[in-house]
């Protein structure tokens, strides 16, 4: 393919590269695509298919040189030799997310936050599509949002943005931002700073205005001391678990209060489809943007309470002779094991491990303790969460694929016991990705 004197260069040929290019080649802006490594074949036959230039399994020495500006996907660090050299020539380097931003005027709720982002992602897009809205999920959560917008012409977005995807955005503006909670996590791309980290997730409110919206949980401490510091524009809705919110949504009793512009009603925590205390954070962020968005509430209502969760967050996979399978994968860091391990009333046989980001894994100390009956590690290196555990369970084992701690886990486990995959860690020492090990966790279960 003949390639123009210049070009906006794409980096990384995943769904948000390609994404990006689909986008790119739509609007008549000429690109070429370059990942380090091999391309999977489905998004390669995308590209052969739209005549979109790319080169695989390493970027060919110049080029950065032709580049006006350069899209990367956000799993590429900012440290990487690649994007330093663009930076010294002046290149600009932005996300997809801002990319895409550029050629769509829908109404966007963007979603951040160390955890819940994609079940309250899911959650709003359900209210807003079973209210009759042209809406959809899209970014961190199944199709990019380049892809989206290149293939549909949609009203209305639940956008989950993680802090690399904000790493990149400058002119990008979310009509509602909502930030759910900011605890550790990928501090290995912001040099071990929380405060790095933290300052990356506030960027959800960059460039807002006061006819923006910015939904936050005020029980978050790192929130407050942010959003003093950053001082939004947009007018504020919090929730809150433990005191009430005079615009927002507050929990009295077994009741969540939705009070948005003068305007209250009630869920019982029993009519939720979401069950846990992490869930009812993530169902009260989706109820304050759904109202915002101008639904009714007899629709959020109705839509909270029939909603499905997404695969590989807390998924019921089987009960096999009484012992019950949860398909955690994408819990890659403490925060949402806690949540998985606090969700649960049952003993518990936990599947953990993978590549450690920095783990401080004392926070899980006494749920462990009260909750965990057996651990299977699967990873490559185990030795943090030996470490942290061994004296706390009487059982401890190693396993070297999945297959292998599932069967593990199912003869360790008795009848009313729960085998647990909520593994704290990323998953690429022996899976593709979170999506690949929760298959592979489903796969070997329906083998027993």
């Amino acid at each position: 393919m003949t390639i123009k004197s210049t070009y906006t260069l794409i980096l990384g040929a995943g769904e948000s590269g390609t994404g990006a290019a689909l986008l790119a080649k739509a609007k008549g802006v000429n690109v070429l695509v370059s990942d380090a490594g091999p391309i999977k074949p489905a998004y390669k036959k995308l590209l052969l298919e739209k005549e979109i230039a790319f080169e695989e399994n390493g970027h060919h020495s110049g080029l950065t040189a032709a580049a006006r500006e350069i899209i990367k996907s956000p799993g590429i660090p900012d440290i990487a030799e690649i994007i330093s050299t663009a930076h010294a020539a002046n290149i600009p380097v932005i996300s997809e997310i801002e990319f895409a931003s550029r050629y769509t005027t829908a109404t966007i709720a963007a979603i951040t936050g160390s955890n819940g982002k994609t079940t309250t992602t899911g959650l709003l897009a359900h209210l807003m599509k079973q209210g009759g809205l042209n809406a959809t999920a899209a970014g961190n959560i199944g199709q990019s949002f380049s892809r989206a917008v290149a293939e549909n012409n949609y009203d209305y977005y639940a956008l989950e943005l993680s802090s690399f995807q904000l790493d990149g955005n400058h002119d990008f503006r979310a009509d509602i931002a909502i930030l759910l909670n900011i605890t550790p996590d990928h501090l290995d791309r912001y040099n071990q700073s929380f405060d790095a980290y933290a300052d990356a997730k506030m960027r959800i409110i960059q460039n807002q205005r006061e006819t923006d919206a910015f939904v936050w949980c005020s029980d978050d401490e790192t929130i407050q001391r942010k959003v003093k510091q950053f001082k939004p524009k947009a007018k504020q809705y919090r929730f809150s678990l433990t005191h009430k919110e005079d615009e927002g949504a507050y929990l009295d009793n077994n009741n969540i209060i939705f009070n948005i512009k003068g305007e209250t009603f009630t869920m019982t925590l029993e009519e939720l489809a979401l069950q846990g205390k992490h869930n009812i954070y993530d169902s009260m962020a989706a109820g304050i943007a759904g109202k915002l968005i101008g639904l009714r509430k007899e629709s959020i209502k109705q839509s909270m309470a029939d909603f499905r969760n997404a695969e590989h967050r807390l998924e019921f996979v089987a009960n096999i002779h009484g012992i019950e399978f949860i398909n955690d994968s994408k819990a890659t860091n403490i925060n949402s094991t806690w949540f998985a391990l606090e969700s649960q009333y049952k003993r518990v046989v936990w599947i953990a491990g993978g590549i450690d980001k920095g783990n401080d894994y004392s926070k899980l100390t006494e749920l462990v303790k009260q909750k965990v009956k057996a651990i299977v590690c699967l990873g490559i290196d185990n030795h943090q969460i030996k470490e942290a555990f061994d004296n706390l369970v009487p059982v401890m084992v190693e396993a070297h694929s999945m297959e292998e701690a599932v069967n593990i886990a199912y003869n360790l486990a008795e009848k009313n016991d729960t085998v647990l995959l909520s593994p704290t860690c990323a998953s690429f020492d022996l899976f593709e990705n979170y999506e690949d090990r929760g298959r592979q966790f489903k796969g070997a279960v329906q083998q027993l």
